[in-house]
């Protein structure tokens, strides 16, 4: 078994984590697969000559049908090509979009968006309509959009996603050409936040209806957003320019972009050393501690937390003092600071930093805390505690099952290491596909797996509901009738503080019970050129290129 020392001494990862933005619980797409080697192209004169921005996107996009792509390859792309009612500033602030304007009533149930003078990139005006036929379109049980239970908060929606009730329930509703109507089930202060993102885009109706494969070439594509698509060479690049037609093509500064899709670190930062990107995506491994060291690495905090869940239906983890026996005994600062080194912050709660806490003011994990320690002493007597109550005289044999890849198998060594050192336990380590392990965690066939989680929207309890005992995300066998109060409780209060403070709560519960023991919040690490400046992301968005200027 290898020591921690030498795990650490080793430890040289790619675990750079982009903003995050799907909630499948799949880890970030950072992880390099092979190098695939006819996807590089040098860009041509004409690129350079119009200073086009040339980026990595690492794979093709799912989909660029807002309601089916759902995943950061697809949005990053989407979020230049589309635009929502709203959108978010730097600040992660709601800001006004294809929507100039919004009231909301006094019961905080009804939104009624203004929409401003713009047009699709074919030249027709964006109507509330648009609006309308999308946001049900995506609702459609036929359509199976990923993406559908983001709008539940609307009133009729989830039942007419499950089959229960009609399209006409559905609370959305254009009013004329230019007000859009939508009634929540019950108060949703995450409401605008959730208008920013591209699951709630527009589509162009005449479009969708005449190809269903509209979203997939270039030359059948209709946006509404500042820039167009303008090539799209599979599996390769795809090429968007300014579109003339957005309502604020004035102020968009930026030519155009390319995305390449390489997907391998080395080989990007290759290209990017040559000039043929402006922007990595991550950090290649066997330079991390030098670019680092030099300062060039770009860091920023990201909305995501990576962490082991706890199947409670198996033994040992049955008993909660064993569970937080082996959470306590995690040393999450030298994870983050010697075995991950990439300046993550060590996972002291379930809910990531960057998440606003009551009516906007503070972030919710500084005002929660700390809720998770490392601390040997406590974790030992815990461990014999939770023995003695389920008659142990030796533990169970304990097996930490975790995908394939640098970062999550390192981690799980170092984790290894420290129940061995902590405990006296020694853990197996079991490798499998990403899927592979997707499908154990739902049919609850493990001990402790890895996971992670990605927030949809910038709300607290968009990390916590997934622990609702019957949420399909859950997925530990963990079930609290207090915690599923709280959550339900939190849903429905219009009282933002006093939702907040249900929310702590209720996370409280969470890592006092331990089904799940975070390990550390997720981040940007990246390289750019110093020739670019101006392009926004933030940990709740995606990809914004409308300031962003090329020398």
């Amino acid at each position: 078994m290898k020591k921690l020392s030498t795990i650490l001494l080793s430890a040289s990862l790619a675990v750079s984590v982009l903003m995050a933005g799907c909630s499948s619980g799949q880890a970030p797409a950072n992880e390099s697969a092979p190098p695939t080697e006819n996807n590089q192209q040098t860009p041509s004169s004409e690129d350079q000559a119009a200073k086009l921005l040339l980026l990595n996107n690492i794979k093709e996009p799912t989909s660029l049908d807002p309601p089916l792509g759902f995943d950061e390859p697809s949005y990053n792309i989407l979020n230049n090509l589309m635009e929502g009612l709203t959108r978010l500033d730097e600040n992660q602030k709601p800001q006004p979009a294809a929507a100039s304007e919004w009231k909301i009533s006094e019961d905080g149930r009804t939104y009624t968006f203004t929409l401003r003078d713009n047009k699709w990139s074919n030249g027709e005006p964006v109507t509330a309509h648009d609006f309308e036929y999308a946001w049900k379109r995506m609702l459609d049980p036929a359509l199976a959009s990923p993406a559908a239970f983001l709008a539940f908060i609307i009133e009729g929606a989830e039942a007419y996603n499950s089959g229960k009730g009609s399209v006409d329930d559905v609370k959305v509703k254009a009013l004329d050409d230019k007000t859009l109507e939508v009634v929540l089930a019950q108060p949703a202060s995450w409401t605008l936040l959730l208008a920013s993102n591209p699951a709630f885009f527009p589509v162009h109706k005449a479009t969708v209806e005449k190809n269903p494969k509209w979203a997939a070439e270039a030359a059948t594509f209709v946006g509404n957003g500042p820039f167009k698509l303008t090539e799209w060479k599979h599996d390769s690049e795809l090429k968007i320019m300014k579109n003339e037609n957005y309502w604020d093509a004035a102020n968009v500064t930026l030519a155009g972009a390319v995305w390449k899709m390489i997907d391998d670190e080395n080989t990007e930062y290759q290209m990017f050393t040559n000039g043929e990107l402006h922007r990595t995506t991550t950090v290649p491994a066997d330079m991390a501690d030098q670019l680092f060291q030099e300062g060039k690495v770009y860091v920023k905090d990201g909305a995501g937390t990576e962490f082991y869940r706890f199947n409670v239906t198996k033994e040992p983890f049955d008993n909660a003092n064993i569970r937080k026996a082996f959470s306590m005994a995690i040393d999450r600062q030298t994870l983050v600071d010697h075995v991950l080194m990439r300046k993550q912050k060590p996972g002291t709660g379930f809910v990531s930093y960057g998440l606003p806490d009551a009516n906007g003011s503070g972030d919710f994990r500084q005002v929660g805390g700390d809720l998770v320690k490392f601390d040997p002493a406590e974790a030992k007597r815990l461990l014999e505690l939770g023995m003695k109550e389920k008659g142990y005289t030796t533990l169970p044999e304990v097996t930490l099952t975790y995908r394939s890849g640098t970062a999550t198998e390192k981690t799980a060594q170092a984790a290894q290491e420290m129940w061995k050192q902590t405990l006296g336990v020694d853990v197996k380590l079991q490798k499998v596909e990403g899927q592979v392990l997707t499908d154990m965690q739902k049919k609850l066939e493990y001990q402790i797996a890895r996971s992670s989680w990605l927030p949809d929207f910038g709300d607290a309890i968009n990390f916590l509901d997934i622990f609702q005992s019957k949420n399909g995300s859950n997925r530990t066998g963990w079930a609290n009738a207090e915690y599923d109060k709280l959550i339900e409780g939190a849903y429905k209060e219009p009282d933002d503080a006093k939702r907040l403070q249900m929310l702590h709560d209720a996370e409280k519960i969470l890592l006092n019970e331990a089904p799940v023991a975070p390990l550390y919040f997720y981040n940007t690490s990246l390289l750019t050129s110093d020739q670019v400046s101006g392009i926004q992301s933030s940990s709740l968005s995606y990809t914004d290129l409308r300031k962003a200027v090329v020398k």
